[in-house]
């Protein structure tokens, strides 16, 4: 036997024997729950054949029963919460074999090369990992499954991925045996297709070791038990319901403490399985592969939080993430050196070209992506709408920084601040500051000499607008849907839930907002008064540009304004550039 395959045999059996030890724990539950009953069959017997009679054992045998059939009833109701109740599945988008058969071939023959069972079938999800996700359980069968890969419908079973999600797709309702790929969409549009094959080998790999009946059981059990605690949690129940559900929760709970690490330790043997098997599929590409993994989840991060979350906060979402992450990783390989010459590989096939329609899969992660990381509505409309990168500098910067501005000056106005008047006039009559208009010069005076004091009172002003319009703002929880769909039945969203699950950044403080609109008056002043213009930047999103370069020593001079007071590096930064702060600007 050869090394690695010497290395696979001891992750499966020490995968085996921590199943096992998960398995010991069902069956000492099992045991408690059986103890008062073996108890009463003991006086009943006694009492059956004359040994154990007389007033005390009379009264112990009823006792006793009473216990064993409570027992037997509470057990069986707790067995019954964390078979039905149902294991989480993660959000994502499904890909049907007519939308991507040259990906589902190339994941089929790396199923037959690793020797194990394929894939029931392929989706994406919006981030930067891949993992196989069990999907046999009877609450997930109304789903509208594409085509297995093996074409037999059997295969194994794996652990669930990490986030929440609902089935809302019709149609062929049928779960299938083996576990679904869920693969990063980021990957098909950074990687080639080797590369992609090779990322995808130990992946794949981990249906063999998880097709031991031991391990599935013990996958099961744990399963069950986390979606039993997570059920007495939901904030939906009833009364009776909700005590019921806490006392099933706790006993859930108790189990999966016990069996928590053995269960850590088998997904780890099963990894440690799978890896050594995929040893000898690319291994020397699987090299070169890590390295893009990790440049792809640096521009993943960098693309949402400094470029989409600006547009999900004004009410649009990019269409075209994965698109977009190809520019950001593009920038990001060209500025850091560690990852120069990454991009000479962007002439090789990309692992998009798999797919047939790779624009309508990416518009439909792109929207998943905006409710998992945001909390986002499941699907467009009028306050929540598509945005094109063409369109990202007029649509979300420009109106970005304006609407900031004029909440700014909202705030200013609401704590009594006069605003400047036209020179020669006196900002004490009205008509003066109604012609003269917002401006920069307005926030610099107030905030200039008394920067802390100023400050304080101008950030709390802000943080309490946006909190009201972020209450108000907040849309109602629509009905389970599918979502829109560009390539007819070849796409199906899981997951429809509007709450954030993964938030991307913590709220930010109120000097925060106060730098960024700061920040977004004086782009606003330079803009309408310099010729200026909006741009989009793919790893710092929002940028200024003069002359069609980008300005980035914008910062300092902000944040001297409005830390300490001082407004001479912003008035030299100013002057600098032609900027007039004396003009006013243009609000929404």
């Amino acid at each position: 036997m050869s090394g690695s395959g010497v290395g696979e045999e001891i992750g499966v059996q020490g995968a085996r024997s921590r199943a096992a030890a998960v398995l010991r724990v069902r069956g000492r539950a099992m045991a408690v729950a059986l103890l008062p009953a073996a108890a009463a069959v003991v006086l009943l017997a006694g009492g059956a054949t004359g040994r154990l009679t007389g007033g005390s054992w009379d009264a112990a045998r009823w006792v006793v029963t009473g216990v064993a059939v409570v027992a037997l009833l509470c057990a069986a109701a707790v067995a019954v919460v964390i078979t039905r109740a149902r294991p989480a599945l993660s959000p994502t988008v499904e890909i049907a074999e007519r939308s991507a058969p040259d990906l589902y071939r190339l994941v089929r023959d790396l199923a037959e090369r690793l020797d194990v069972p394929a894939p029931s079938a392929i989706a994406l999800t919006p981030d930067c990992d891949s993992w196989l996700e069990d999907r046999t359980h009877p609450a997930h069968a109304p789903v509208d499954t594409p085509t297995d890969l093996s074409g037999t419908g059997t295969g194994t079973r794996h652990a669930p991925g990490p986030a929440n999600g609902a089935a809302v797709r019709g149609g062929r309702h049928h779960a299938p045996a083996a576990p679904v790929l869920v693969i990063g969409s980021p990957f098909l549009w950074w990687m080639r297709v080797a590369e992609l094959r090779a990322v995808l080998a130990p992946v794949v790999a981990g249906t063999g070791p998880a097709s031991q009946p031991d391990i599935a059981a013990a996958r099961r059990f744990v399963r069950g038990l986390d979606a039993a605690v997570a059920l007495s949690g939901r904030p939906d129940l009833g009364l009776i319901r909700r005590a019921a559900l806490v006392v099933v929760g706790r006993i859930a709970r108790l189990m999966l403490r016990a069996c928590g690490e053995h269960a850590a330790l088998m997904e780890r043997g099963v990894a440690s399985a799978a890896s050594e098997r995929a040893q000898g599929v690319d291994y020397g590409l699987r090299i070169v592969a890590q390295e893009q993994v990790g440049l792809a989840y640096a521009g993943w991060d960098r693309l949402l939080t400094r470029v989409a979350l600006p547009a999900w906060r004004m009410g649009r979402w990019p269409s075209r993430l994965d698109v977009g992450v190809v520019s950001a990783l593009t920038e990001l390989s060209r500025r850091d050196r560690l990852a120069d010459g990454f991009t000479s590989r962007l002439g090789e096939r990309p692992a998009c070209d798999l797919l047939e329609e790779p624009g309508a899969v990416d518009e439909a992660a792109s929207l998943l992506a905006a409710r998992l990381f945001h909390g986002g509505p499941a699907a467009s409309g009028p306050d929540w709408s598509p945005v094109d990168w063409q369109q990202y500098p007029e649509e979300v910067v420009d109106r970005k920084w304006r609407t900031e501005a004029a909440r700014l000056h909202r705030v200013l106005d609401d704590m009594g601040v006069r605003p400047s008047a036209r020179p020669g006039g006196s900002a004490a009559d009205p008509s003066a500051a109604r012609v003269l208009g917002p401006t920069l010069a307005r926030v610099m005076d107030h905030l200039a000499g008394r920067g802390e004091e100023a400050g304080d009172a101008l950030a709390a002003g802000i943080s309490a607008e946006v909190a009201r319009e972020e209450a108000a703002a907040v849309p109602a929880v629509p009905p389970p849907a599918p979502a829109a769909d560009t390539a007819g039945d070849a796409l199906a969203l899981r997951g429809t839930d509007p709450l954030p699950l993964l938030p991307l950044m913590p709220p930010r403080t109120g000097r925060e907002l106060l730098a960024d609109h700061v920040t977004a008056m004086v782009c606003c002043a330079a803009v309408d008064t310099a010729g200026a213009a909006p741009g989009l930047d793919w790893l710092d999103g929002p940028a200024l540009l003069m002359g069609g370069v980008r300005r980035t020593d914008l910062a300092g001079g902000v944040l001297s304004l409005v830390e300490d007071g001082d407004v001479e590096p912003l008035r030299t930064w100013l002057a600098s550039t032609g900027v007039r702060p004396e003009k006013p600007v243009r609000l929404v």
